[in-house]
């Protein structure tokens, strides 16, 4: 009796999981379909978007590079020192995330159209 509880229960869960994938799957073709339909009601803006990023991305890479020195100089310093660590992420933490918010965006707002299906 406890094994056929176990099965049913196993069995709902894979049902629940399955409606989340779908759900997870249909959100995403929404969202393709609206970043679609921007782009063609926008095509320069989508082009500008396009060439931002690739700028963008220049600037990340060299942020990156500027931020894996600094770790390499004093990463030593931060995993001994909490004001240390605290310091770092303060200084690099915010501008990263922000910078890879506004590439993200960026770069989905200029992505080429996906092909058709």
């Amino acid at each position: 009796m406890l094994l056929q509880r176990m099965v049913t229960l196993q069995e709902r869960q894979a049902e629940l999981l399955e409606e989340m994938l779908q759900n997870q799957i249909t959100q995403q073709k929404q969202r393709q379909a609206e970043l679609a339909a921007w782009r063609k009601a926008n095509p320069q803006l989508a082009d500008k978007c396009r060439k931002a990023a690739e700028a963008l991305s220049k600037v990340h890479t060299e942020f990156l590079d500027s931020i894996a020195d600094e770790i390499e100089h004093s990463g030593e310093d931060m995993a001994d020192s909490e004001f240390m660590l605290s310091e770092f992420v303060d200084r690099f933490g915010p501008r990263i995330a922000h910078l890879n918010g506004v590439l993200q965006m960026l770069a989905q707002l200029g992505s080429p159209h996906p092909p058709a299906k």
